[in-house]
């Protein structure tokens, strides 16, 4: 049979006057026993006519629940007509009362009598359907999307499953089902509008069907939550557990434990307040962490390089510049200028006692000694030497560090180099400064500018550590082989060039340091090889065409070696 309109009614009976009895944010429905605490004058007033007269009254939802003077506009059109069960008054004024639904009906007109409402009422017939297959099948899915919903939200007692089921009207059965569910009021007062019972189940299951899209949701995110929480409970009970176990095998003695011993080295590290405070925070974090996860290996790295650094140690420096010529004379041999140029930068340093002057440049062609004269320089001055390699170097992280964010992230070379030594106050030798090259990943030349800037180095920001690094007592040395330097980073160095040695002075250098080096890596004897300056010099000619004194070293050695396999073949 066709379906009825959702508006469609039947006005049954003849109009009846009953007091009005205004709802906030409920919907009362036939056949549904609520009780109703009645507190405004109005409404109480109302309640004790009907006790009065047929113990009906009109429950119906005002439209908007802050009103506490509700006129006929604020009302909605369709209510409930109730009988009154039980009636108690409680100690403060407010009656409780016991109300039972009776039928839907249609207010004609509403008006204010002695202090109270009463409204003109006509009962709604809901139209007879005939009992056909289609009803019976919409409603025994209702039924059944109504129990998926009672399984999932927890609010509704499952008792309501066996209250339904011994309800035969399909109307009560739709109307008993909209009373159990948490809907809001305009879904519940649509559902009393609604009168054709194919729409109104159509109605509810689809409602329900949202209802339950949503409690699924809802249910997946607790079981995660719980999930994790479990899991962390876990963990937090396995490490109590093993802690116990170490405890008690002797392994942790009584405050040596590892976060015991990293704390106190935080503590006792001198580092500035900036640093302190994030070793702390980071601390606080890893002793929270499960020991195996891969987080707390990341925090316990990073703490390690922060304790690493350097921050108070330093050697004390020597301003003696006699025995800082005695050093280069007895590791060089000729270089006159570049070593009366270095001692008038060290007589500089001395009189000022700081380290805000040009950095050092050695330039010249391979094996001329520019790396070791770094290390003499070291040595003259106390400071501990480190030497980092940039030939090749095409990343800016390679100076700066890699952010945290990256698997396997380290401090730049700075900051190694720095923890690496031990000392706030190194010699730094920056080798083959001239063979770096730039490209995609960034230009190391560029992050050199601030390492070399005396005024910007006293707070080196490297990426890993993020936070400030105090550069200005390092003393950086530069080598290269040629100018090929950008002009910025150039510009903040003073250039020292050294150049290629003569035949003299190389013969010099062989008879007095490398053919005694090449003795003593050889194990031969004074008297087991000696090579006279002719041989020396024909060398030079002969067998080798440079500016230092590398291919003469290896050529010595070669000719060592020969002897060694003679000798220890005969």
């Amino acid at each position: 049979m066709p379906h009825n309109d959702t508006t469609s009614e039947v006005i049954a009976g003849t109009p009846r006057t009953v007091p009005v009895l205004p709802l906030r944010d409920v919907v009362v429905y036939p056949h549904m026993v609520i009780p109703l605490f009645v507190g405004r004058e109005k409404s109480v007033s109302a309640l004790e006519e009907a006790i009065k007269g047929s113990k009906q009254l009109l429950l119906v939802a005002q439209k908007d629940a802050d009103l506490d003077d509700p006129g006929r506009k604020d009302l909605h059109a369709v209510g409930t007509l109730a009988s009154i069960l039980q009636l108690h008054k409680l100690p403060d004024g407010t009656i409780k009362v016991l109300v039972e639904g009776v039928e839907r009906v249609r207010c004609v007109q509403v008006h204010e009598v002695d202090q109270y409402l009463v409204a003109e009422v006509h009962a709604i017939e809901e139209p007879k359907e005939q009992p056909d297959r289609e009803l019976e099948v919409e409603a025994r899915t209702l039924l059944n999307q109504f129990d998926g919903y009672v399984k999932l939200n927890k609010k509704t007692p499952p008792e309501v499953l066996t209250s339904l089921a011994g309800i035969d009207d399909v109307s009560r059965l739709a109307d008993t089902i909209a009373a159990h569910m948490a809907l809001g009021l305009d879904e519940k007062q649509k559902i009393l509008e609604t009168i054709d019972l194919h729409a109104r189940i159509e109605q509810l299951m689809v409602l329900i069907e949202s209802e339950i899209d949503t409690l699924q949701v809802e249910k997946r995110i607790r079981g995660r939550v719980k999930q994790q929480m479990e899991k962390s409970q876990r963990e937090y009970y396995l490490n109590e557990q093993m802690k116990a176990i170490q405890k008690e095998l002797g392994d942790l003695e009584e405050g040596g434990s590892d976060l015991d011993e990293l704390e106190r080295k935080i503590l006792t590290a001198g580092m500035p307040k900036e640093a302190l405070d994030k070793s702390k925070s980071e601390l606080n974090k890893l002793k929270m962490m499960s020991p195996m996860s891969a987080e707390a290996s990341v925090v316990r790295n990073y703490l390690d390089w922060i304790v690493a650094v350097p921050w108070k140690k330093r050697t004390k420096i020597k301003h003696d510049l006699g025995v800082a010529e005695q050093v280069l004379e007895a590791d060089h041999f000729g270089l006159e200028k570049v070593k009366e140029r270095i001692l008038e930068y060290l007589a500089v340093q001395q009189r000022v006692r700081k380290m805000n002057g040009p950095i050092l440049c050695l330039v010249g062609p391979p094996g001329v000694g520019k790396t070791s004269l770094g290390q003499s320089i070291a040595k003259a001055t106390n400071r501990k030497f480190g030497r980092i390699a940039l030939g090749g170097v095409r990343d800016d992280a390679e100076i700066r560090g890699h952010r945290r964010t990256y698997v396997g992230a380290l401090p730049g070379r700075i900051v190694q180099t720095l923890s690496k030594i031990g000392s706030r106050n190194p010699l730094i030798l920056l080798d083959e400064i001239d063979k770096m090259a730039s490209d995609f990943r960034g230009d190391p030349a560029s992050a050199l500018l601030e390492v070399l800037d005396p005024e910007q180095n006293k707070a080196f920001a490297d990426h890993y550590m993020d936070m400030d690094i105090d550069l200005s007592e390092v003393m950086f040395v530069c080598t290269a082989n040629s100018l090929n330097i950008p002009g910025p980073l150039l510009d903040r160095m003073e250039v020292i060039r050294i150049a290629g040695y003569t035949e003299d002075e190389k013969t010099e250098i062989a008879e007095r340091y490398l053919l005694p080096k090449q003795l003593e890596k050889n194990g031969l004897k004074d008297k087991e090889l000696s090579i006279d300056t002719s041989a020396v010099r024909d060398v030079i000619r002969y067998y080798t065409r440079e500016a230092g004194v590398r291919n003469l070293e290896r050529e010595l050695a070669k000719v060592s070696r020969k002897v060694v396999r003679k000798l220890v073949t005969n």
